[in-house]
Parts: C-alpha cells; structure tokens; sequence
C-alpha cells in the first residue's frame, strides 16, 4: 500500500505550536496516550502490521525548507529557534506500540517526551482513518468529483450567510485527497464569491500552502490535562493561560476552555487573562448555553462581547453552523472550525470516531511513576480517562 503521510507539515497547526510551547515551558516531560475507537469497530486482519509499517515510513518524512519558509511567513508568533528543532527532528516508530486482538479490534499507545510525542497524534489518526477506507475497499467508490462540487457548495451556503469558517478535519478525513478537494473546492468558492462570509483557512499546515491560505490552530485539550496532572485540575486552565501567554506574548490567543467544564475555567478566567486572550472556543455542550455563559462572564467583566471571538467547532456541519451564525451574530465575533463533515462525508461511507488522548504525564524522565490525566467536558460522553482518574477529578473539582 502506498505511503498515507508524505509530508512532515501534513498535520494540524496545533500540535507545532503546542509543541514549542512545550520545549520552551516543560522540555522534560514524559506523557503516555492511548488510541481509542468509540464505535468499537473491528478492523480488518492484518490491519495492526499495516499501520505499524506505516508508522515506521515516519521515520523518513522530514521537513523541507519550502515548508520552513511557508511557516515563517504565515506563522511569525512562532519562535525563530523553533524551526532549528523542527530540522533536525525525526518519527522514532520505537515510541509506539501497536497491537490487534483476535476480534480484530486495534490497540495503540505512545510514551516518550511530550516534546516528541505530541507530533504523532493527528498523523497517526488520519493514517487510521485512511488506512481503514483502503483495507476494507471502500477507497475505490470514493467520487472526487463529486466530492468538490458537494464541498463548493456547503462553502457556498456558508459564505452566503455570513459565516467565518475554517477545515479542522485531517484526523479524521476519508483520505488525503478528500481533504485537499475540500480545502481546493472551498478556496474556489470563497475567491468567486461576494458574500459576507469567508473560508478563513485550513487547520492543515501542508494544505494551507499548497493553497495560500491562513494555517489555522492554536491548542488542545491534552495542554491543559497534561498541566492538571502534573499540578492539579483546579488552577490547570490557570497555569495553562500563563504558560501560553508567555510563549506567545498575546497571539494565539484563542483558548480551549472546556477541559474540565465552564464552572471550574470561568472560576479561572480573571479579567487580565479575559483581556489578553482574543476569544474562546467552544467544543462541548450545548452551543447556545455555552455562548451565554461566555457573554454574561464577560460582562461581569466589563469587557464587550462584541470584541471578542468565539469559535465554535463542537461536531458541526452547515447546517448548525448556519444556526448558530444567526444566533451569535450581534453577540459576539463568531466563526466555525468544521472538521470530518468537510473532510469525510461521503455518501454511504460512515466516519470513524476515533482519538488519542493524553492518559499520564510525569514532570521529568527522572519521576519513578507517573500521574494518570483525564479530561472532563460539557458532554459526559466527551470524557476520556480511566474511570478512577475521572471519578476522583470529579472529586477534586466538585463536579456531581
């Protein structure tokens, strides 16, 4: 089978920022991640010695110097000696362990540096995902063709409406070229079009500059679980605001505050930080009864609604997305990150729901043992961690 990942910069901008913000604030820390397949779903035989060779073609996927200059271009908040790292770094396939039980279903761990480690995440996802459409045959009745003219017009009725929107869908997308003929057929839409809305760019840093567009990303939520379990859940979104600001000096800054749900983030969320951060985003709960929350918290504040940005990118298609636009308009700056309704939405062709979360993390290699994480949500059903480690952050955060 072919090479999936050919690109070093075919992956999305969080982790590269994420991770300088690792090097510079935590450059000793060990984590460990698990894979986790929601739907259970049953993989063909072979399918754990496909992806571990796959994995392993990583080792030879570097970056150029065209993908270099691309970052420092559109990236300037990102750190010059960030891009020496980046040269020099190399996959190791020795930092994961693959493994496929007798009903077929695929077991897969990562442990080493976060620094290292933090890089493997969306590319083995999309390599999952991809890998999963080729062995079960369902790749070769893909309609590309049809797939742009189906995207050219989901731009088109976002654009028309008045929605700011970007492609958030390498983890999870149908191939690689399903999600560069979203990303092409939306680009075309938008510099056609006279509409109020705009396709503001794509999460995926190669596909942002094979197509001049804005790389769009900033954090996630194992940035704040890893704090937790290093320090406690109580003061994590706290520690997480500062160690950002601190690297970014006030860019980037559009914060992942559902970590361990609004309560415990809006106790967190003084006025300085209010201030500096530019927005917030929305990934669980209700939409709607998250946005009022986020502008009554800013107005106990005194600070306008109306400045600041929310994006929302909580399992959204166009539809919701359109809903959510003439709800939040007049209220705020909102936009949308859409992800595998872009980029995996195929007609007959059910989408994988799979991730890789953080599950432990120790502050430096010289720890004996490590302190298990887990995230907690505004959707239960979002949670992720062992249950004994939920249950007692629950605890800690006075969380039911």
């Amino acid at each position: 089978m072919h090479q999936i990942i050919r690109h070093f910069t075919d992956d999305d901008l969080y982790k590269f920022t994420m991770c300088c913000a690792v090097i510079e604030n935590y450059p000793r820390t060990q984590v460990k991640y698990r894979f986790n397949d929601r739907d259970n779903t049953i993989y063909p035989p072979g399918f754990a010695a496909e992806l571990t060779r796959q994995i392993k073609m990583l080792e030879d996927v570097v970056i150029t110097d065209r993908e270099i200059d691309f970052m420092r271009r559109r990236c300037r908040y990102i750190p010059s000696w960030f891009y020496s790292f980046l040269k020099g770094f190399r996959y190791d396939s020795r930092w994961v362990t693959v493994a496929q039980d007798r009903d077929g279903h695929l077991s897969v761990e990562f442990e080493g540096s976060w620094s290292n480690t933090i890089l493997l995440e969306v590319k083995v996802l999309a390599i999952i995902s991809e890998l999963y459409y080729m062995m079960t045959g369902v790749s070769e009745t893909l309609d590309y063709e049809g797939y742009y003219r189906r995207s050219w017009n989901k731009a088109a009725r976002l654009i028309s409406e008045g929605c700011m929107f970007s492609d958030f869908g390498t983890r999870r997308r149908a191939s690689f070229r399903s999600q560069d003929t979203a990303v092409r057929a939306m680009k075309d839409c938008d510099s056609g079009s006279g509409g109020p809305g705009h396709f503001i760019g794509t999460s995926n840093v190669y596909l942002a500059m094979k197509y001049n567009l804005t790389p769009v990303g900033t954090m996630a939520h194992e940035f704040i679980c890893a704090i937790a379990g290093m320090y406690g859940p109580q003061m994590a979104n706290f520690l997480a605001m500062k160690t950002w600001a601190n690297t970014y000096r006030g860019a980037l800054g559009t914060f992942l505050y559902d970590t361990y749900g609004w309560r415990i983030f809006s106790l967190n969320f003084s006025e300085d930080y209010a201030n500096m951060f530019k927005g917030l985003r929305v990934d669980s709960g209700d939409n709607r009864r998250q946005l009022d929350m986020i502008i009554e918290k800013y107005r106990s504040l005194n600070i306008d609604p109306l400045t600041k940005q929310i994006v929302f990118s909580n399992a959204l298609d166009v539809d919701a997305a359109i809903e959510l636009q003439r709800y939040a308009a007049g209220k705020c700056q909102p936009s949308y990150g859409i992800g595998t309704h872009f980029t995996n939405d195929f007609p007959g062709v059910k989408p994988m729901n799979i991730v890789i979360k953080l599950l432990a993390v120790k502050i430096t290699e010289s720890w004996p043992f490590y302190f298990e994480t887990c995230k907690l949500s505004e959707d239960q059903g979002k949670y992720s961690g062992n249950p004994a480690t939920v249950r007692r952050f629950m605890e800690t955060l006075h969380l039911r």
